[in-house]
């Protein structure tokens, strides 16, 4: 076996742990899978993996050159992809990751019609509440909601949206007087714990305060905490675009809008930047215009 494809065996077994696993994945025996590791074993002079009878772990060793041989096997794929045109044509797979809720609700539909454009295209979603790591998970487009750290990746300004808070007119009916965010020590809070999540609720852009509330709700996700705000059951707070259409259909009402902290940036993020790929760039064009379109909105 020759060593770029000892590589892609070592890497296939770092990733799913197991080399019978790895053996079925890439159509190989599992003695073929354990000489291939066996024979880089031998020509780097160190042990890649340590190994019990229930699991297959990379060494510290093998931790780095799993890294090197990722890198090195993608900068392969990108070379023999420039040169069979896929950088001309949008081609192959293509994995874009967003927050859940913003991606269910407005990349998807950019990705649909993206399918409908680019049939020789596939694409893969990992709509996920965490920061995704574009290299480590093999991502090549990312959705951002938040100020971005320095990086070497490329940024497409598309919008911002706001945290707010909301209740349903049922609620206010019955409940105190919300006038300003001191108010609040005297309603019913539900908070989501699902991505952002703090009981600490900042308030205004210059004249700056914050509440420490105290949540007698406490929900896993968004989609829970809006739901029992749309109950009547409290007050919560949330991105302005996971409200908007409740707020638009009249079964939530926004409040203290005028004491909103400052917006939040929402970015488009790759890694490529101009050398990108013809998948990753038609798909970079099309989504930056629709999510300017519905964030202006």
């Amino acid at each position: 076996m020759d060593r770029l494809q000892a590589m892609k065996v070592f890497v296939k077994v770092a990733e799913t742990q197991g080399f019978a696993e790895s053996a079925r994945q890439l159509l190989m025996s599992p003695p073929g899978v354990t000489r291939a590791i066996a024979a880089l074993e031998a020509g780097i002079g160190a042990r890649l993996f340590t190994r019990t009878t229930r699991s297959v772990k990379l060494t510290e060793a093998g931790q780095r050159y799993y890294e090197d041989c990722r890198r090195i096997l993608a900068e392969i794929d990108e070379a023999e992809a420039a040169a069979g045109g896929s950088y001309a044509t949008p081609a192959g797979i293509l994995t874009v990751t967003a927050p859940v809720h913003f991606g269910q609700l407005h990349v998807l539909p950019v990705l649909i019609e993206y399918l409908d454009q680019h049939p020789a295209v596939t694409v893969r979603t990992m709509f996920v509440d965490r920061l995704v790591n574009l290299v480590d998970e093999g991502v090549e487009v990312a959705i951002r909601i938040g100020q971005l750290p320095d990086s070497g990746l490329h940024a497409v300004a598309v919008g911002e949206v706001h945290r707010v808070l909301c209740a349903s007119p049922a609620y206010l009916a019955q409940a105190p007087a919300l006038a300003e965010p001191a108010d609040l020590a005297a309603h019913r809070i539900v908070v989501s714990t699902g991505g952002w999540s703090s009981t600490e609720w900042r308030f205004g852009l210059t004249d700056k305060s914050s509440i420490n509330v105290k949540a007698r709700l406490l929900c896993n996700t968004n989609d829970a905490a809006i739901a029992a705000a749309v109950s009547g059951w409290g007050v919560t707070r949330v991105l302005s675009y996971q409200v908007r259409q409740h707020v638009d259909e009249g079964r939530l009402r926004i409040l203290l809008p005028d004491q909103q902290e400052a917006p939040i940036p929402v970015h488009i993020v790759y890694s490529a930047g101009r050398n990108a790929s013809a998948k990753v760039r038609a798909f970079v064009d099309l989504a930056a215009a629709r999510l300017r379109a519905a964030l202006a909105t």
